[in-house]
């Protein structure tokens, strides 16, 4: 009678059952989507209607085109809406407080590389290269013959 408690399970008929999902694999299609900002809704100063500001006009802009925007439903735009009031105040106001609220709304929706790899989404783009394999510099030695000439021998 060793030990207290139960004896323990038979550990050869654990098996982890929950497998990882694949990763959504969008393909960017440089396709304008989603409204466009609406006008007015920032008011009047002096008798002019406020425009949105050129980095918030940008910004939207980015989303529209975003390869994102491919599986955006209307809710989704209407809660950019509001981001982009946000973003407005912060560069036209320079009110920044907004700023990590703006951050988390966008990586909802997968701004950051770091965002997709949680939301495991993955934006292939099927027109780039392999990349070079890099090259050497010429002032750069063999790795054998510094080896060699630190330790004294012929390698």
């Amino acid at each position: 009678m060793a030990g207290r408690g139960p004896a323990p399970k038979d550990s050869s008929k654990r098996r982890r059952r929950n497998a990882t999902a694949p990763d959504t694999v969008l393909v960017p299609d440089e396709e304008l989507r989603g409204p466009e900002l609406p006008p007015g809704v920032l008011g009047e100063e002096g008798g002019v209607t406020v425009e949105w500001h050129a980095m918030t006009q940008l910004w939207w802009n980015s989303w529209r085109t975003s390869a994102q925007a491919q599986t955006f439903t209307d809710t989704d735009w209407l809660f950019l809406i509001d981001t982009a009031l946000m973003h407005h105040t912060m560069w036209a106001k320079g009110r920044w407080e907004f700023a990590s609220e703006v951050r988390l709304r966008a990586a909802k929706f997968g701004a950051t590389p770091e965002d997709r790899a949680r939301l495991k989404l993955k934006v292939d783009d099927p027109t780039t290269r392999q990349q070079a394999p890099a090259q050497r510099p010429d002032n750069v030695s063999d790795i054998n013959s510094r080896r060699a000439r630190l330790t004294g021998t012929d390698g």
